[in-house]
Order: structure tokens, then sequence, then C-alpha cells
């Protein structure tokens, strides 16, 4: 059996169930939600077991109670094969009045709500995973803590062990952890095989409607080209077009990528919105990203060493990677990650905002003195945009980049650190 390889989402998954009752867990196939849950579930219940699948279908319709019986907290694995399970667990979670009483799993595909009755306000919370970050995956040090970041400012100090090369092969591999200690050619094969399942099969789960699988392999390599952008769906339906076939319309494109992220394949990110001082227009689209660079490097059909060859989708990628892990980061941080873009073109890949306020600005770039410095100086305009009157002032501004052997805090106060010496 492989070793569990702890995850940022333990913590997290432990704080909700101090908190609620019921903890669903989200998240893309594959990115281990029912591998996590069970390291801390003290009973489970396996829905989908082939010998009693129908059995507990049938029970729960019955009587739904006795599928619940366990010690706590009790794992429901594939709970959306029997909706009207969401409505008996809130029952028991109201008449136990216990804190962490069940775990929630199953696959990305949304449950028929047709059966359920009550939202699960103040009885459930949601927790979203997403693949694994280089600091789970065991290839970032972890020098440099986000969290860290937020504190005062002192100096910091990192050491990166990832050459270009290897960077190229785990934005192509991914963070998928049963691909995680494969050899290099068998783990390169998972992410194609996640793209493919999602092509032929995934996304038509995710409605109900039959999707033609040219189509959507036309949209995801459109979607995967404008990776960090903020192109509407009317330039991606136009892209779509084929050598003998005319583009997907805007409907079509729409539709598919509601399905896409009802199955957690793509994770667009929202526009911040700071206090500035002048009246400068911000621009409130949504960026596009794919949940993991390997879907973007599977839709394109391309390999490490494509990228390696093309510096150009090399960073579009990279970026890709750096939000996902961001994301997982700011998480444990109660933070969200943000895109900002105004009318005069000033943009910043990344805004990690805390509950508390706080933020930080954070430029990403796959390396090099020239984009380094790009990167600093967009940072600093950025922040003396910022009214201070009415907001805190940035915690930090930072240059997060691929290659790079240390982290360090530039005379200007901006600090540069590789992506591979980053954790939460």
């Amino acid at each position: 059996m492989k070793e569990y390889r702890r995850r940022i989402a333990d913590d997290i998954l432990v704080r909700k169930l101090e908190g609620k009752g019921a903890v669903l867990i989200e998240g893309p196939k594959w990115c281990g939600k029912t591998t996590t849950a069970e390291q801390i579930a003290k009973s489970v219940l396996y829905m989908d077991d082939p010998e009693k699948k129908e059995q507990n279908i049938t029970m729960s319709e019955l009587s739904p109670s006795r599928l619940l019986k366990g010690e706590t907290p009790r794992l429901i694995d594939e709970w959306q094969l029997a909706p009207k399970l969401w409505d008996a667990i809130r029952f028991e979670v109201d008449h136990r009045g216990e804190m962490g009483q069940f775990l929630l799993t199953g696959s990305a595909v949304p449950p028929d709500t047709k059966d359920i009755t009550h939202s699960g306000t103040g009885r459930f919370t949601w927790l979203t995973m997403r693949p694994m970050t280089l600091f789970e995956s065991g290839e970032s040090t972890g020098d440099v803590s986000l969290k860290a970041l937020f504190g005062e400012k002192n100096e910091i100090d990192g050491v990166s062990s990832m050459d270009i090369e290897r960077l190229a092969f785990s934005v192509c591999r991914g963070g998928w952890p049963q691909a995680i200690g494969m050899r290099d050619e068998i783990a390169l094969d998972q992410a194609y095989d996640y793209y493919d399942a999602v092509v032929h099969s995934d996304i038509n789960r995710a409605d109900n409607i039959r999707k033609d699988p040219e189509r959507v392999t036309r949209l995801m390599r459109s979607y995967a080209r404008n990776q960090g952008s903020q192109v509407p769906n009317t330039v991606i339906a136009q892209d779509t077009a084929g050598n003998n076939e005319g583009a997907v319309n805007q409907e079509t494109v729409a539709s598919y990528l509601s399905a896409l992220r009802k199955i957690f394949v793509v994770e667009d990110m929202p526009a911040w919105n700071p206090n500035l001082r002048s009246k400068t227009a911000i621009r409130s689209a949504d960026t596009r990203y794919y949940i993991d660079p390997s879907i973007a490097a599977a839709a394109l059909g391309v390999g490490p060493e494509d990228l390696l060859s093309d510096l150009k989708t090399f960073g579009f990628l990279f970026e890709t990677l750096c939000v996902r892990d961001l994301r997982v980061y700011a998480e444990t941080i109660n933070g969200s990650v943000y895109h900002y873009r105004d009318r005069d073109g000033l943009e910043c890949d990344a805004v990690i905002h805390l509950r508390n306020g706080k933020y930080g600005l954070t430029e990403i770039k796959l390396g090099g003195d020239r984009l380094i410095e790009e990167g600093a100086a967009t940072l600093r305009t950025l922040q003396s945009k910022i009214d201070t009157t009415k907001m805190k002032a940035p915690s930090f501004l930072m240059v997060l980049t691929g290659t790079g052997d240390y982290a360090y805090r530039r005379s200007d106060g901006v600090c540069v650190v590789p992506i591979g010496c980053l954790k939460n």
C-alpha cells in the first residue's frame, strides 16, 4: 500500500470538524479527497462497494439513519449515489448536538438535488481540495512561508533545489497524488489519462448532456492557450475553429465551461478591487485557469521538452502551477487569491488577500534578471496607486520565480522567491 503523503488540507479538515457537524470535501477527481478523509475517519461507509452498492442505495431510501451508525467522524464515501442521505445527516447532526460527526466525499460530479430539501446551513461546512502543491509532493524545500511573509518584515532566506528541467516536468505531471513517485514516463501519462476521461466522459456527467468530444477537445485546447488571460467566451469560441469546421458558438462555450467548473477542471480567478488614489477603472473579468497546469499541458499535447523549447508557453503554464499552489497555501491562513488589472494595462498576477484585511502583491515570472526587474517595477507601481488612508498597505511585494537558487529581499523591499522553496 502506498504511503500517505501528508496534505495541507489535513489541518484544515481538523479545524472544520471542530466547528460543524459535517464536512463536505469537494474537488477534482483524483486529487485525494477520499484518502485524506480516511486518515481522520473512525468508521467508513463506501456507498459504491460493488457487493453492497444496491443494498446501500435501497437502505438510504428505507432507513437512511441505519447507514449513519458508526464511530465518529463517520466517512460517507460517494454519498451522491444516495442524495437523501444529505437530509438524514442534517437531521442526525441536529439531534446529536455534537460537532465532527460526518465526512462526505464523492465524485466531482454534482449530485441530483431534487431529493435534498435543506441547504445544510449551520450544520455543514465545505472544504475544497486541489491537486498537490510542490511542498506537498516534496519538491519544494518549504524554506519560505507564505504565512511568515504576512508577519514582520524580517529577512527571508531559502534555497530551491528545482532546476528548470524538473520544473518543466512538474508542470506537465501536475499534482495528482497517484503520479507522485512514479517513474517519470508513467507519471506523465496520468495527466493525459485524466484529460481523456474529462473529454470523453466526465464533462457529460456534469449535467447529463452528451457533448461532442472533438468540440470539447478544441475548447480545452483554446482554454489552455489562454491561461492567465481575461479573454471573453466570444474569443474562445472563435479560437475553436478547426481546419474543416466552424467555430463553436458562444452559447456552447458557456455551457461547456460551466460543466468544467462543476467538475473542478477549471477554477477562474476573480478580480481584486482595491481603493486607489486615482479613479482608474479596474477590469472585473475573471482570469482563466485550469485547476492544475498538467491539464493545460495535456490539452496542448506538450511535454517537458516542448516547454523547454517554448518558454512563452512554459511561462503561461508555470503561472497556472503557481496559482494552484498559492490558492492551497492561502487557504490555511484564511486567504483567497485574486487578480488585478486596470484600464491602463497595469496588471498584478496574484493578490493574496486575508480575511483580516492584510494582503500581499505577487508577480509570477519564470525567471531571469530582466523579468524579475519587470515584476518588481509592476509591484512598486501598483503599491503607489493604493490609497493607504482607506486600506492597509501591502504586507509584502513578491516576485515568485521558477528558476533561481535562493530567496532574498531586494534593497527596494521586494521579495524574490523561487516556487521551489515556498510553503503555506
